[in-house]
This record gives structure tokens, sequence and C-alpha cells, in this order.
């Protein structure tokens, strides 16, 4: 049957062009990658195939030898990579490579730094394996026709890699893809057998089904006889080995594979657990958080087999949702080669493996956190934010992941302090772990409700992170020392400030209680209650909340997700010895009286980084006092 000629030529997104550029300029120094990233592509369209022909026998077209071979040709100066998996439709072509992730291709670019070096981690956990093939061709020709498609629906893609490609409908006998390169000039080392056999064997090694190439012929045997397809790679599934057996290259190329990552792991966790529910785990953590991590759609999670055969992709429901960044397999010998996500969500089986996985993540953590503080600290400053959802999300390991988490300090601007450290560090007598909450580090060190605990040298946890709140609205103790705010409720250091603070607190209280509730009165509605301070050594005052009420920091980062968060009423303290308030104190007159508890209470609102109701009104006010002090 002759195919109707349906040829046209196309133009790549304009960001595809982009990444194209950036591909061949941040990777060039390690080129031989493309091969790699063409036998991955084709590893997973094998296991697609073997995946839907489970329900579809037919697919297999007569041929269920899944095998990828390799070849080259020196009198035309290409390399050919080709497959027998599900190929490819005509829309399937144009959808996966004449654009690049759409979604995300903006975010990715600008993320971008211009530096090559930094540049080429990010091209790599982007995902654009095919594209690194024009590192080393100045045009590519893909051929694929997708199984169960009769052979005229086979499809043609060309392109030179500089704006624009063609595609075009062809026939196509068997399924599968080929993706030819064609050399540029320089590129001649890889039209050599031996050479593409050391790529295939560095980094192709684990790949479970056969690699082939034409066997090498010299001399005589050149002449005689036919060369044969022979199998370059050992096709043995890495996780199914014993672990004493594998080499830490080869761990770092399998996370590699799966992941579509240029850059080793930080660290792999490989075991087999026998018994009712026999499975092999191989996890990985990452060197650098995807940067699709915050997206609300990202795809993440490990892949998922079941007695070696490819089920999916991105099976979420064998990590927890704060483990998101977690890479790897998970092979079952027990789930039904039929499993879908559907299964999958009520399984106890996969409730079992996923909760072994999840204490087996978290214990090398903490051997992490144990053994190599500088390597723990680019786990955390990578992953740091999504492990802070753990305690919300995990009840079960709550004060595990609450010793793996780390924050910055009155002590140390960096997260690293860990509660196990802060708790060693605490004062005798001290009872809570005090913590503050703020839109910025600079915000919460300068906050005025630190100011008597800097003066007692008691350490005080800052978190700045939006998370943080969330945290700690869930996270109520750690090795049974309650948590608290020092921005709520009424101070009580216990031991550490004696019985002689709390009855000079409860004295100064009645002094000043005409004061107090002239300040009231003169703000209205605006306030609670008005109270003199135990918090404040420096300041005339501060705004906190109720031990139960949500505080301003949370209310404010809801207000920026478009959240309805309406502000508790806040309490004003004020530190009754300093020189304003015992200015306030001595005014007669009651208008002057309330501007001045007005700017005294906008003053704490915006210490506290809170926005103002009236901004002109305390410009007016402000500058009202200025006159008449100038007078």
């Amino acid at each position: 049957m002759t195919v109707a000629a349906h040829k046209e030529t196309l133009s790549f997104q304009a960001e595809v062009s982009q990444v194209l550029n950036l591909v061949i300029r941040s990777l060039y120094s390690n080129k031989e990658i493309f091969l790699r990233e063409l036998i991955s592509n084709a590893s997973d369209a094998a296991e697609k195939l073997r995946f839907e022909a489970l329900t579809d026998d037919a697919l297999y077209e007569n041929d269920a030898l899944l095998r990828i071979r390799v070849s080259y040709d020196a009198d035309t100066r290409t390399v050919t990579v080709a497959d027998n998996g599900i190929g490819m439709s005509r829309q399937e072509v144009n959808d996966t490579i004449g654009t690049i992730a759409s979604s995300g291709t903006k975010k990715f670019l600008e993320s971008l730094t211009g530096d090559a070096s930094k540049d080429n981690v990010l091209i790599g956990q982007f995902g654009v394996g095919f594209y690194s093939a024009f590192i080393v061709a100045d045009k590519i020709t893909l051929t694929t026709r997708r199984a169960g498609l009769g052979t005229e629906h086979g499809v043609r893609w060309e392109s030179e890699g500089k704006g624009d490609y063609s595609i075009e409908t062809v026939e196509k006998a068997s399924r599968g893809t080929e993706v030819t390169l064609h050399l540029r000039e320089d590129e001649g080392e890889f039209l050599a057998g031996y050479r593409l056999r050391n790529i295939v064997s560095k980094f192709s090694d684990h790949i479970a089904l056969p690699i082939e190439m034409l066997e090498e012929l010299y001399g005589e045997d050149k002449e005689k006889k036919q060369p044969q397809w022979e199998q370059v790679n050992r096709g043995t599934a890495l996780w199914q080995r014993n672990k004493a057996e594998v080499k830490e290259e080869e761990y770092n190329e399998f996370y590699k594979h799966i992941a579509h990552d240029f850059e080793d792991p930080l660290l792999h966790i490989h075991n087999r657990v026998e018994g009712n529910n026999e499975y092999s785990a191989l996890l990985y953590v990452p060197a650098r958080a995807p940067y699709d991590m915050w997206d609300r759609d990202p795809k993440h999670g490990v892949k998922l087999y079941v007695r070696r055969v490819f089920i999916m992709d991105e099976a979420e429901k064998l990590m927890p949702h704060y483990l998101r960044f977690i890479k790897g397999v998970v092979d079952s010998d027990d789930l039904p080669l039929n499993v879908s996500r559907e299964i999958l969500q009520h399984n106890k089986k996969i409730d079992s493996i996923r909760t072994a996985n999840t204490k087996r993540v978290l214990g090398e953590l903490e051997k992490l956190a144990a053994n190599d503080a500088e390597k723990y600290a680019k786990f955390w400053k990578e992953f740091g934010k999504a492990l802070k959802e753990g305690p919300v999300e995990d009840h079960a390991n709550r004060e595990k992941i609450a010793g793996l988490l780390r924050f910055a300090s009155t002590q140390t601007d960096e997260q690293n302090v860990s509660l196990d450290a802060y708790i060693e560090r605490m004062k005798e007598g001290q009872e809570k772990l005090y913590y503050i909450t703020a839109e910025t580090l600079a915000a919460a060190k300068h906050s005025p409700h630190l100011e008597v605990f800097k003066k007692k040298g008691i350490e005080v946890l800052l978190m700045t992170d939006r998370v943080d709140e969330w945290l700690m609205s869930h996270l109520h103790d750690y090795k049974e020392k309650k948590f608290q705010s020092v921005a709520k409720g009424e101070l009580d250091l216990g031991k550490i400030g004696g019985e002689e603070e709390k009855e000079a607190q409860e004295k100064a209280a009645k002094e000043h209680k005409k004061l107090l509730d002239r300040v009231k009165d003169g703000l209205g509605d605006s306030v609670k209650e008005v109270r003199v301070s135990s918090r404040l050594t420096e300041s005339p005052a501060c705004l906190v909340v109720e031990d139960h009420d949500m505080s301003a920091n949370l209310a404010r980062v809801l207000k920026q997700i478009g959240q309805d968060a309406p502000l508790p009423k806040p309490i004003l303290e004020i530190n009754a010895e300093h020189p304003l308030v015992q200015r306030l104190e001595g005014e007669q007159d009651s208008e002057r009286f309330n501007e001045l508890a007005k700017i005294l209470f906008d003053q704490a609102l915006l210490a506290e980084g809170g926005q103002l109701d009236d901004p002109a009104g305390f410009v007016h006010r402000l500058n009202k006092l200025m006159l008449s002090m100038a007078g």
C-alpha cells in the first residue's frame, strides 16, 4: 500500500530553540551522554509496550523479544539507536519532540544562570535527553511507528536543530523507533564500534533488556563471516542483584537513567524484603531538588515493577508526599500484573511497602545527619522545606522527622540547628522550646518579642519558611518538651524567670492600671487587651495573640495565597519602663493621648511585619507629633 504524501515543516516553540542552544553549549564537555539518553528513552519505550501488552497481546505483532540495537555507518557518518518498543504516532511525535514540557519550559528557562557548569545540572533535571543528540549531530532523523497501527502509519521526523523540523507519514514495517544521528565533521570518534561499546558498558550496562551491536570482525572473518548481533550489556535488573556485587558507579548510572539527571545522587538505599510481602527496592536521594518540586501537578514518585515487568511511572502511593523527591524502583513479587492506580489506593501490600520504605529513607537520613553534617546540610538546603511537611502528613513518624528538621536561631543565621542540639543548650530550668515565625530572617532576628530572651541568653528558633506556620500548628512537642511561640500568650519563663520577676510584673500591672485602661479606651476595638509586658527590654510596645489564636504571620501567609484569613484581635503589651510610655502616661490632654497611643500601636504592628489599615493617618499623626516636639 502506498502512503499518501503528508509532509509538513513546522517551527519549534521559541523556548525549544533556546534549550537546544543551551544543551549544546552546556553539555559539550560530556558529549558521550547522548548515547546514554537515547538508550534510556528506548528502554522506556520497551517497558511501556510490555505494560500495554498485558491487556493487548496483539501489540507484540508476533515479536515479543524486546531489544535495543546500536549501529554505525562510517560511510554515511551516522549512528543509529533502534528499539522495538511502543513507538509513537504522528501526534505523539509532535507533542513530545516538537515541544519541550511546555507547561514548565518558561519556568525552567527563568531558572537558568548563564553559567554552563551550573546550567548542565538544570538541563539534566529538565529531562531533555533526546536533544542531547545535537551535541554530536548536525541533523537527526527519527522514524517511528506505534505498536498496533498498520505499516502505513509510520512517521519520519527530521531536524537540524536550528528552529524548525519536518514531519511526514511514511511506511514502516516494524513497530518501534529508530533515531539516526548525522554526525558533525569533528565527531568521528563515535564511528568506531569499540568506542560505542565502551559508552554502553559505562552508562547502560544495567538496562534490563538486551542492548545489541553487530559483532566486530577482523582479518579473514571479516570477509568470510556475516556479522551477528550480540548483546553488549549485562542486561540484569540492577535492583535484583546482590548489593555487595554492585559498584558505586553502577548505582550512579542507574539513577541517571531512571531520573534523567546528569548529576550523581546524594545517596542510595538498596534492599530486598522477603516473607509475606516480597519485594526489592532501590531508592535514591538526588543531589538537587527538581525545578518542578513545588508545582501543583509535579511528576514524582518511584517506578513500580511487578516481577521485573514495568507497571507505572510516578507511583506516588509508594512514597509519602513529603518524600516526593525520592527517585527509584520498587519491584514486587506479590502484586498482580494488572495492578492499576485505583487498586494501589487500597492495597495492603502497597501500604506495607510504603511504610517500610519511608522508615528506611528516614533511617538513612538520620545516619547521614549523624555521620556527615556537611552532606546533610546540602540535603537540607535542597529538600528541607519538603521534609517540614512530614510531621503534619505522617503522624506515625512525627518524632523521627522532627529530629531531622533544622532551623536558624538567635545563635546562628544558618538553618543548621537541630531540636536535639537546641535541647542540649537549654538553660537550667528552661521547660519549653521557644520559637518565632516571621516573613524574613531579618524580621525574626529584630523582633521586639525576643528582647527578654536575648537579655537572659535563652536561644529562640527563628522560623521564616512559609511551611513553618503549618508545621508548628501540628508539631506541639518534641521529646516531651512543648513548643512555645514567643509572640503568643502571656510570657511565663517558669523557673528561669523566678518569683521576684513575677511579683514585679504583678506590681507593675497594678501601678499602671490607669494607663492601661486609658490606652485600651483610646484604641477601642483595635485591641483585645492592653497589659504590661514582661518580654520587652528596649522597645516601647509589641503585639501578641492568645495561645490558641492564629498568628499574625500565618494570617498574612494565607492572605498572600488568596485565602480569607481574618486577623485575630491582638493584645498590646507595653514596656512601662520605656521613656515613650512614661511620656504617654504623663500626658493629660485626652486627644493628644489617644494620638500617641495609636502611634504606639501602629509602630508595634509595623515591627512585627504587619500592614497598617490607614498608612496616611499614621504619617499624619507622626508628623503632628514631630511638629509639636519641634515647637
